[in-house]
């Protein structure tokens, strides 16, 4: 059994995102940069399916500019047995990353793609879905619990009413969600090891998508700072602070 997890570069989440002067987009100069959470549950994920037996290779694939290489790294000092880069400058949006990987997907041939639900820099939260509607492929979005075996992942979804659990027949889409598992720190010796590991480098055209963007981003603003909050001294005050705010 072979999966296929696909990981993001994005600015860490422990980082404060600053905009830049012209309002184009985000300001990523000098700015830390990591594996999109969501994606690392996604690997730890794979890696635990290898540990219980049945996966024969985990391959993490990265599209994006060449320092995307230290993510898929860090996927591979986690678990992960090789990486793929898929080189693409400036934005890419979700439905042409879904386009390449569906061109790495049938060159892959896997029988399991996992991914996290969203990435924090967009969250569009919407790859993983375009994914398996080009493929053909059942989906399991959301997930915090997964099991596979028989030919069948057995996926608890969290949705709005509570748990969903669903079975679908492999190959599938997996998209990870918050409680599926708690990430593990990547060791100095499989940090070494990493780097030995392979890793291919591939473009956007060898997979025959465009990934010219469809959306023009007008403006980038910051959002506005909450205001200082007040004390009151009866029900009877908070009601009229609220009817002066047009709250009620």
């Amino acid at each position: 059994m072979k999966i296929l997890v696909c990981v993001k570069r994005v600015v860490d989440y422990n980082v404060r995102v600053r905009v830049k002067g012209d309002g184009t987009g985000v300001d990523l100069a000098n700015v830390k940069m990591s594996m999109n959470p969501f994606d690392e549950i996604a690997v730890e994920e794979a890696v635990r399916l290898k540990e219980k037996g049945g996966v024969d290779e985990i391959v993490a694939v990265s599209i994006g500019v060449q320092q995307a290489q230290e993510t898929i790294r860090t996927a591979l000092a986690m678990g992960a047995d090789r990486g793929i880069l898929v080189k693409a400058e400036g934005r890419v949006e979700p439905l042409s990353v879904a386009k390449i990987l569906r061109g790495v997907v049938e060159a892959e041939r896997p029988d399991l793609v996992i991914l996290g639900k969203q990435a924090i820099d967009d969250d569009a939260n919407q790859t993983g879905q375009m994914l398996a509607g080009l493929l053909g492929w059942a989906q399991g979005t959301f997930a915090s619990k997964l099991e596979v075996a028989d030919g069948e992942a057995s996926v608890v979804r969290e949705v709005d009413g509570g748990l969903q659990t669903v079975a679908l027949k492999l190959p599938c889409i997996v998209t990870t969600d918050l409680r599926l598992n708690e990430p593990r720190y990547a060791s100095l010796p499989n940090i070494m090891k990493a780097k030995k590991k392979p890793l291919e480098d591939k473009s956007a055209a060898d997979y025959g998508v465009d990934t010219s963007p469809r959306h023009e981003v007008v403006s980038v603003t910051e959002p506005k700072g909450r205001q200082a909050g007040v004390t009151l001294g009866s029900v009877d005050e908070l009601v009229s602070a609220l009817k002066g705010a047009g709250l009620v």
